[in-house]
């Protein structure tokens, strides 16, 4: 009987400290754990030029460029540590930073309340004042000027973004069809083809598309947005980030401060221009 109490009782401890030490590596500081790790991993969805998109020309992590993979490769030196990209569709890359999948996620994520909830938001690096509106082919630019327009149109916009919220928030099914898809250069494509009227869109974005694209247009509409969401922002896991979080804001401040962020807009658009993406 003292044999088996022994034992109960060293099989109780053993199971203790396994969950002690289990409980300490699951809380550990996400900061230190990609120190010790030595690399940052990162999720983006790399098909929103100038922000991130791919350089045909090159392989593995070289092929990705933009304003923020080049964001992200000043907090990786920052750490001194390695920078690991993975590619995902947008909704993938919101899932895997909720989840804790992935250290961070910079992929033109624009700041929702929402959003707040779920994932750790970093301030604001890069603002913009254009708003959310539509795009449309350049012979309707009369024909969508307001929500109520929407009602004989097909409109189309990415699963997962602010611009879907939009619509939910202001359209709510009152339109002829409504569809999704993974990123917004497939809707601008929809649009141009003819598989849908209208695509709810950032205006600097389709714009820039537009541009290099032509037959397409951003009619005079904006959406009645909260000012703080016309700004993009750097999503983390809630949990265990908030060193980490206080290093991303440091680069963010730096960065602005010396300019670089409005330089390596107007360097990774001439590139895009230049590979001929959109």
């Amino acid at each position: 009987m003292k044999k088996y109490s022994a034992l109960l009782m060293t099989l109780v401890l053993l199971l203790t400290c396994t969950a002690c030490g289990g409980s300490g590596g699951k809380n550990k500081d996400r900061l230190e754990k990609i120190k010790e790790k030595g690399v940052l991993e990162l999720c983006t969805e790399p098909y929103f030029a100038p922000y991130e998109f791919i350089d045909p020309s090159k392989t593995g992590d070289d092929q990705y460029q933009g304003i923020d993979i080049a964001l992200a490769k000043y907090i990786a030196d920052k750490l001194g540590v390695e920078l690991k990209i993975t590619a995902l569709d947008f909704t993938a890359v919101l899932a895997g930073v909720t989840d804790g999948k992935y250290d961070m996620a910079i992929s033109a994520i624009a700041y929702s309340p929402a959003r707040a909830e779920a994932m750790r938001m970093s301030d604001v690096y890069q603002s913009s004042d254009t708003g959310y509106g539509f795009i449309v082919r350049t012979e309707d630019a009369e024909k969508y000027t307001s929500v109520e327009d929407l009602k004989d149109a097909v409109v189309i916009t990415q699963s997962g973004s602010v611009q879907e919220a939009l619509y939910k928030q202001y359209v709510n099914g009152a339109c002829k069809e409504f569809k999704l898809v993974a990123n917004m250069t497939d809707g601008y494509l929809a649009v141009s083809e003819g598989k849908a009227d209208v695509c709810i869109c950032s205006i600097a974005s389709a714009d820039l598309y537009a541009e290099a694209n032509g037959g397409l247009t951003t009619p005079d509409f904006l959406f009645d947005v909260d000012p703080s969401m016309n700004g993009t922002c750097i999503a983390m896991p809630m949990e265990g980030t908030e060193s980490l979080a206080q290093v991303v804001n440091e680069c963010i401040a730096e960065l602005n401060a010396q300019g670089k962020i409005e330089a390596w807009d107007q360097e990774y658009k001439a590139l895009a221009s230049s590979l001929g993406i959109e």
